[in-house]
Formats: structure tokens, sequence, C-alpha cells
């Protein structure tokens, strides 16, 4: 497998053998969402695990107290011969530089995104192997999912195989946090990360918060009650959200009523439409090309002004009043108040 393959093989736990990955360490960069499912999920499988923070991280005691081995990055990438990156994105290319040095011929460097990788800020030596093993869910979920011996999907891919057993090792890494139970799909690094931006930006985080912003505005400025405007267009999105995961669009058609239906299939063209695809086309493009990844490098450079204006004005946003007060009334806030409690990760290591 290379990365110039594209491939939809899934695998399962009887595609994995553990064996390439029992007689080795693994070091954990990072006790975040990530970082805690992926260090305690293969501790308890069984396998040797290391977790490496910085020595002022408020996640060292943390990660202590779960009953793991805690060294500095550095110190934890010279014990191990598996080294999976699960700090943040923005901060990995420092880290990188930092462990470097510690890595020998034959380690593996891993990722659970290959931003850093594909755009070429992470640049691996030649003689390791460089894997990418990501969970398609938060932390939290994967964890929460290997403890009631559940699976969640996930993606692996090889971007260097430098011992001829990259593929092998990696499908073991993904056996031992759980993710061989639901299904791994093979894929690469360049498909992994161009699709995941794509996805976040034009349609899981960015064009799905856009339209529901723009309908309540447009029911608000229509006259209608901002507490009505918030229950249609963002509460009930669960719902439907719910009805697509578990049977597809075909399911979620088939449920709600013939007028939903009906009004849907008419109107909802007439909103997202062909100048919408062709804005589509060019968010693509710019995740295929660099562009993307250039103006967030550079926003990081800056110190993150425009970033930070932006979450500003997201916070500040009339929905967001609208709902806290809501949510605050209803009886099954306190308990999403008390699972999030009890599933928290620890914060990311950054």
């Amino acid at each position: 497998m290379t990365d110039d393959d594209f491939s939809t093989t899934v695998y399962y736990d009887d595609d994995a053998d553990e064996s390439y990955l029992q007689s080795k360490t693994v070091a954990v960069l990072g006790y975040g969402s990530q970082g805690h499912a992926h260090a305690l999920n293969l501790h308890e499988s069984g396998f040797d695990v290391v977790v490496g923070l910085r020595e002022s991280s408020d996640s060292w005691p943390v990660a202590e107290e779960d009953g793991l081995d805690v060294a500095t990055p550095r110190e934890a990438a010279a014990q191990a011969d598996v080294v999976s990156i699960l700090v943040p994105d923005t901060v990995q290319p420092a880290v990188f530089e930092e462990i470097e040095p510690a890595l020998d011929e034959g380690d593996t460097v891993q990722f659970a995104h290959g931003f850093n990788v594909h755009y070429n800020q992470i640049r691996p030596p030649e003689d390791v192997d460089v894997t990418l093993v990501a969970p398609k869910s938060p932390g939290h979920i994967v964890r929460r999912n290997y403890e009631r011996d559940e699976g969640t999907p996930g993606l692996l891919a090889v971007y260097q195989d430098a011992t001829g057993e990259a593929a092998q090792e990696a499908l073991a890494y993904a056996k031992g946090i759980g993710c061989t139970r639901a299904g791994v799909i093979e894929t690469t690094f360049a498909e992994e990360t161009e699709t995941d931006l794509f996805g976040e930006q034009a349609v899981l985080c960015g064009g799905v918060t856009s339209l529901v912003k723009q309908g309540f505005e447009t029911m608000v400025d229509a006259g209608y009650s901002p507490e009505m405007a918030y229950f249609e267009v963002l509460n009930e999105l669960k719902l439907i959200v719910d009805l697509m995961y578990e049977d597809g669009l075909g399911g979620m058609w088939h449920s709600v009523s013939y007028t939903a239906e009906y009004g849907g299939l008419t109107r909802g063209d007439r909103v997202v439409d062909e100048d919408v695809r062709e804005n589509m086309e060019e968010i693509l493009e710019e995740v295929q090309n660099g562009e993307f990844a250039r103006e967030w490098i550079l926003e990081n450079q800056a110190g993150r002004p425009k970033f930070d204006q932006l979450v500003q004005a997201e916070e500040d946003h009339e929905i967001e009043a609208v709902g806290e007060d809501l949510r605050a009334l209803f009886s099954w806030s306190e308990d999403d108040e008390s699972d999030e409690q009890e599933s928290e990760p620890a914060a990311a290591d950054d």
C-alpha cells in the first residue's frame, strides 16, 4: 500500500496480528481527547505504553493516576519503537523536531490525521515507517466504546514503509484501541487529509452551522420568536441527523411525514443550489492545492487574530444565547451535563 493507492478494503479483528506490536513499546504523545483513549486502550489490550508529556503538563499526574508510565516527549520517543503523535496539529511540527533525534532506524511515527505530513510540515527520515490510524470519533467515544466491548470505525494508511511491516503493525495498533471491532478502512494520507478538511469546511462544521444560522436569522427577521426558530432549525436537526446516521438518506425520508418529504425534495435544491456546488468545488480545490493549509499555518504564526475574531463573533450570535436559555429549561439538559462530566477527557496537551 502506497500513498498513491486508493482502496476500500475494510479490516476487522481477525485481519490483525497483534504479534507485530506485542514486543514493542508505544509512546503516545499527548493525553487529550485522542491521546488518553489510545494510551488506555492499548494498555488494557496488553501493550507496553508510555505517555509523552511536557513536565509542566496538567495531564502528567492524570496519566499517572490512570496507571500509565509518563515521560517527556523526547524520553518517551527514545524508549519507544512506535511513536504516536496525538498532540494538536498546530504543535506537531515543534514536537516532532524535539523527538526526531530520538528516533532509530526501523521505528514508526504514527498520526491520527495526515495534515502535517501531507502538507510537508513534518518530513520524517527515510529509515522509519510512517503510518496513520484515525478513529472516526472523538476520543471519549473511542474510550467508551472500548470499555463496552464495542468498536469505533477508523482509517488506516501507510505513507512510508521502511521495514516492510508498516501496515501490519498499524493494523495491530488499530486492534489495540478497538477500531477493528467495528472496521478499519484502508486509505492514504492524501485522501484522509483532503476529505477530512473538505467535510469539515463544506458540510459538517462550516456548511451546517452557516445553514442553521441563516435559517434562524430568516425566521427571526420575519417576526417569529427566536425560541421557535431555534427549535425548528437547530434542535430538530439532531433528530434528522440521527435518522440519516442510522439508515441513510432513504431511511430519513421514510421516517418523516409526506409533507416534510415533499417540501424537502422540492425546496432543498433551491437553498443548496448549483452556486453552492460551485463554492464547494472552490473549497475542495483550496484543500487540494494547499491554499487552506498555508492560510491556517500563517494564521497560527501570526497569533490567530482572524481565528479569535471569528470565534468571538460566533459566541456572540443570538442563537447561542437563545439556545443556552432554552436548553436549561428541559430535564434532558441535566442528563446531558452529567454524561459530559463522566466522559470528559483531559484537556489537549498543547
